[in-house]
């Protein structure tokens, strides 16, 4: 079987399972570090596995097609001999960019039209091109082509996208039967549900895909706005419509805490650039709260970032030398950072999944929320 679900905590709908690919199991709840155009910025590939124990990363239909391109991709052998990856990888549909593109693109029944950010080259992603694509890419878990809606979003607007994304929904579906995995491991294809912050639209689109039988469904058209309440609310009542069987993931999220909710919710699988992006900008995550390791309070601060880390940041440097690193704008300031905080949200998911098997899962999430939230508050003090 793809998915097993392993437990599900009797506090609440967090679970704890396992995906099986021909690259890997995946213990889920699980974060997966995005690696857009084939790399995890700042980190390398010996490094994800060995020091930050990722146990699957993402790739970027989009941009993979825009650069290196297909073709690139086939006579490597696929995205993983491409960039010697041994592990499960997942490909988002490029919706979500497409969508980022609101001058560049236009969205019709049977496609999107969009013009390359690189260079201003026209090109049309139909459901069925998509599928095709993400074929040559070579990517484990795969999504279909679906319409990202905006927030806040009109009813009437957010229930035609929904009903676009349930008509792509068939073609990508139909196209991915009719075709086949190029590079001699299985593929499996998951259906996005949109519907905005609707209950009623969400409930249509679930049912939809549902009928279509994919094998993981994603919660799309999150975290693009809307408040954390909406945000916990929507999953919440859409997460009771997926089948227990299915893995369930929600798109582009997020923050430790709304991580941590989601899961509380029902949600398996969580992708977001926050953990990498902000490392990049020396805002550092830790058991504590956010550190902003610029701050001039850290000059002469010899103690380990997180004295509840195990990650190789923490083991072997201090935060002055953290931010002495960003500040003389040293590389190595972007590698560090980048390790410790992707390792911090993987230990999240994991001690999440042990808490649930245990069953102490609410207590510990509410008090690792509380901590989280004071420190935040004294760090926007600062």
């Amino acid at each position: 079987m793809f998915f097993t679900l392993e437990k599900t905590d009797s506090n609440s709908k967090a679970r704890v399972g396992k995906l099986k690919t021909d690259h890997g199991e995946i213990e889920t709840p699980i974060f997966m570090p995005v690696g857009t155009q084939g790399t995890v910025k700042a980190v390398n590939q010996n490094d994800l596995i060995e020091k930050i124990s990722a146990q699957i990363i993402l790739g970027n239909t989009y941009h993979l097609y825009l650069r290196p391109g297909t073709e690139i991709l086939e006579k490597a052998g696929g995205l993983h001999k491409f960039m010697n990856w041994e592990l499960p990888i997942l490909t988002d549909s490029g919706g979500f960019q497409i969508y980022s593109l609101t001058d560049l693109r236009k969205i019709k029944k049977d496609g999107v039209e969009f013009r390359s950010h690189l260079d201003g080259s026209k090109h049309y992603f139909t459901p069925e091109k998509v599928i095709q694509i993400e074929r040559s890419i070579g990517a484990d878990i795969i999504m279909p082509l679906d319409e990202c809606t905006p927030f806040p979003c009109e009813y009437e607007y957010a229930k035609s996208s929904m009903e676009l994304t349930s008509r792509w929904g068939l073609l990508n579906k139909e196209e991915f039967v009719r075709s086949s995995a190029l590079y001699g491991h299985e593929q499996f294809l998951f259906g996005i549900i949109q519907g905005s912050v609707y209950k009623d639209l969400r409930e249509t689109s679930a049912k939809d895909l549902i009928n279509l039988d994919f094998d993981g469904y994603s919660i799309g058209g999150l975290a693009v706005g809307e408040s954390a309440e909406v945000m916990y609310d929507i999953t919440n009542f859409t997460t009771d419509f997926i089948p227990e069987n299915k893995p369930r993931y929600l798109m582009g999220v997020g923050r430790p805490e709304n991580i941590l909710e989601a899961i509380s919710r029902g949600v398996d699988m969580f992708d977001c650039v926050m953990p990498t992006r902000n490392a990049r900008n020396a805002y550092l995550f830790t058991s504590e709260g956010i550190v902003s390791i610029r701050n001039n309070q850290y000059k002469d601060d010899f103690s380990p970032l997180d004295n509840n880390c195990d990650c190789y940041t923490c083991k072997n440097h201090s935060k002055a030398y953290l931010r002495h690193l960003f500040v003389a704008k040293e590389i190595l300031a972007l590698h560090l950072a980048t390790i410790h905080n992707l390792t911090f949200y993987l230990n999240l998911v994991k001690m999440a999944r042990a808490k649930i098997i245990s069953g102490d899962f609410i207590s510990w999430k509410d008090e690792i929320i509380i901590k989280l939230k004071a420190r935040n508050n004294i760090n926007k003090e600062i």
